[in-house]
C-alpha cells in the first residue's frame, strides 16, 4: 500500500450543499412493499437529495458550498492558491470544473486548480493530493470541493442503481499551518476490478451513439441503457468488506493506533449491512461511527464530509481524532488520519 505522513497541513472547515428535492424509497413502486422493506432495513437508504428537472450541477452544489465556507471562516478569496475538485460527473467533457470554479468562486488568477476523477474513494484520494500539494510548497489556503450527481446515470428501471445514490457537494478549507500534528495516509487500487462499477459508454474507448441512450432489461428488474451507471452490488460487498479491513489493520499497525485512538470512524456511505460489517470486524463501537445514508442515499466522494457536517457539527468545535475510509469505484480505498480542533461546519445548504 501506499501509506506516507503529511506534515503542517490542517483542516479548518468543511461546508455541504444538497440539493431541495427529496425522494422516499417508500414511494419507489417499481419495488414491492416487502422488497422496499428489506432495501430500506439492509442497505439502509430511506431518503435521497436528487437534483432532477433542477438543473442543479455538482459544481454548482460545490460553488454554494464553497461560498459558504469561505464566509463562515472569513477567509478572503485571494488567500485561495489552490483549488481541487474531485468528482466523476463534471460539468463538461473539458474543461476541468476546477478551472471554471475558479473564475465563478472569484478566486485569484494565482491559484492553482485541476480536476481529479474519483468517486467513492476521492474524498481520501483528494486530501491526499491537495495536502501533499501544499505541504510542499508552503501554500497557505486551499479548497478541496468534492461532489456528485449520481442520480442523473441511474434510471427508474434499474432497481439495483436507482433507490440507492443522491446528490450532494461538499467544501473543506485546507491551511498549511507550521506544527500541525502530521496527516497520515493509506491508499490502495485494483484495476482488475473496474467492471463493478462503471458506465460502459460516453469515453473515449466507446463514444456515445444513438445507441448509448437505449433502455434494455438485463435481467429482471434491472433494465438500463449503456450511458447508465451499472453496478454489481456483490462483487462491491465483497471487495468492500475484505480490503477495507485489511487496510485499516495495516493503518493501525503502521501508525500504532486502534479504535481506542479515534473519537470518530466516518466511512463513505455506500451501503448500510456492508458498512456495519466493517465497522465489526475493526470493533468500532457503533456511537464513534455516524452514518447520513438513511437521509441523503450514496453521495459518491461527498458522503464523508457530508457526514461530518451533517451529524457532528455540534461536537466539531472540540479538538477531535478522525479515521476517515474511502472505498469503491475503480476499485480504489484509502485511509486517512486527522486531527481537527475548531472546525468550522455551517448548516447544509438546500439549493
Amino acid at each position: 500500500m501506499a501509506f506516507f505522513s503529511i506534515e503542517n497541513i490542517a483542516i479548518k472547515g468543511i461546508a455541504a450543499a444538497v440539493p431541495k428535492q427529496e425522494l422516499s424509497n417508500w414511494d419507489y413502486d417499481f419495488l414491492t412493499e416487502q422488497e422496499r422493506k428489506m432495501l430500506i432495513k439492509t442497505i439502509g437508504v430511506e431518503k435521497r437529495r436528487v437534483v432532477k428537472d433542477t438543473g442543479v450541477t455538482t459544481l454548482d452544489l460545490g460553488k454554494a458550498a464553497a461560498e459558504k465556507l469561505l464566509q463562515e471562516t472569513n477567509t478572503a478569496k485571494e488567500d485561495i492558491q489552490i483549488l481541487v475538485f474531485v468528482s466523476q460527473t463534471p460539468d463538461y467533457y473539458l474543461p476541468a470544473s476546477s478551472i471554471i470554479l475558479q473564475d465563478r468562486l472569484g478566486l485569484s488568477k494565482t491559484c492553482m486548480a485541476f480536476d481529479i476523477n474519483l468517486g467513492c474513494s476521492g474524498y481520501v484520494y483528494g486530501l491526499s493530493a491537495i495536502s501533499s500539494l501544499m505541504s510542499i510548497s508552503k501554500i497557505k489556503k486551499g479548497l478541496l470541493i468534492t461532489g456528485d450527481i449520481s442520480s442523473q446515470g441511474a434510471p427508474r428501471e434499474d432497481k439495483s442503481v436507482y433507490p440507492l445514490f443522491g446528490d450532494a457537494a461538499t467544501a473543506t478549507l485546507i491551511e498549511y499551518e507550521e506544527g500541525h500534528e502530521k496527516t497520515n495516509f493509506s491508499l490502495q487500487s485494483n484495476g482488475a476490478g473496474y467492471e463493478a462499477i462503471i458506465v460502459r459508454e460516453g469515453g473515449m474507448r466507446k463514444p456515445l451513439t444513438r445507441e448509448s441512450f437505449d433502455i434494455v432489461e438485463k435481467e429482471k428488474g434491472i433494465s438500463r441503457a449503456p450511458r447508465n451507471l451499472e453496478l454489481n452490488g456483490m462483487e462491491v460487498f465483497n471487495f468492500s468488506v475484505t480490503e477495507v479491513p485489511k487496510n485499516v489493520d495495516e493503518f493501525f499497525n503502521l501508525t500504532h493506533t486502534n479504535p481506542d485512538s479515534y473519537d470518530y470512524f466516518v466511512m463513505h456511505q455506500a451501503n448500510l449491512l456492508m458498512n456495519e460489517t466493517i465497522r465489526k470486524k475493526l470493533k468500532f463501537p457503533a456511537e464513534k461511527v455516524p452514518y447520513t445514508l438513511s437521509k441523503y442515499g450514496n453521495t459518491s466522494s461527498a458522503s464523508i464530509p457530508l457526514t461530518i457536517v451533517s451529524e457532528l457539527r455540534n461536537k466539531v468545535s472540540a479538538p477531535l481524532s478522525f479515521l476517515l475510509a474511502g472505498f469503491g469505484v475503480g476499485l480504489s480505498w484509502g485511509t486517512v488520519s486527522l486531527k481537527t480542533s475548531n472546525l468550522v461546519c455551517p448548516e447544509i445548504i438546500e439549493m
